[in-house]
């Protein structure tokens, strides 16, 4: 993962150091990446081992859950590279086993705190559908980050998230 040192080394790294709990919810890449070249039915031919890696099947998917209508365009973009709508069932299979595994791990009265990327997540779409349909008396609040070359909060940061945070782009990750 090219984003790890960046993103996530220093939340292992604190975790470690204070001995809290740290849970990798995401599905193995290797079956959302089948998900992409035969679409979500491949998952069926999982052994049970590998299928505990992920959300139980079936996953439901509805393309109007927020964020895969842009998923849908992003895949057809790719034309003969993929077929778009496999390529939104990887990415509702990793919200799905997100979503899962948060609720799995989760005591009745526990505080969890899920580091994702936006995509996941933005405006209640992704694992936050998911956790919603298992559970719908969870209470979820996001938290997202928007880049912005002026402190503005604009059209494009609304419903993004719960609290958006405007980030001058002089700090985004490789900026000097």
């Amino acid at each position: 993962m090219e984003n790890y040192d960046s993103d996530y080394r220093p939340l292992v790294d604190l975790a470690k150091e204070h001995g809290l709990r740290f849970i990798a919810t995401n599905i193995p890449r290797r079956y959302a990446a089948l998900v992409v070249r035969e679409g979500m039915k491949a998952l069926e031919r999982l052994s049970d081992e590998a299928k505990r890696s992920i959300a139980p099947l079936p996953i439901a998917l509805d393309l109007s859950t927020p964020g895969y209508r842009q998923a849908m365009e992003i895949g057809m973009a790719h034309g003969a590279h993929m077929d778009a709508q496999n390529f939104v069932a990887a990415q509702a299979v990793k919200d799905a086993t997100m979503a899962y595994f948060i609720l799995k791990n989760r005591g009745p009265k526990d505080l969890f705190i899920h580091y994702n990327g936006d995509y996941h997540s933005a405006n209640g779409g992704g694992i936050c559908w998911y956790l919603r349909r298992y559970d719908p008396d969870i209470a979820v609040c996001t938290i997202s980050s928007v880049s912005r070359g002026t402190p503005d909060f604009d059209d494009a940061c609304t419903d993004r998230a719960d609290i958006v945070l405007v980030v001058p782009s002089a700090l985004e990750r490789g900026s000097s």
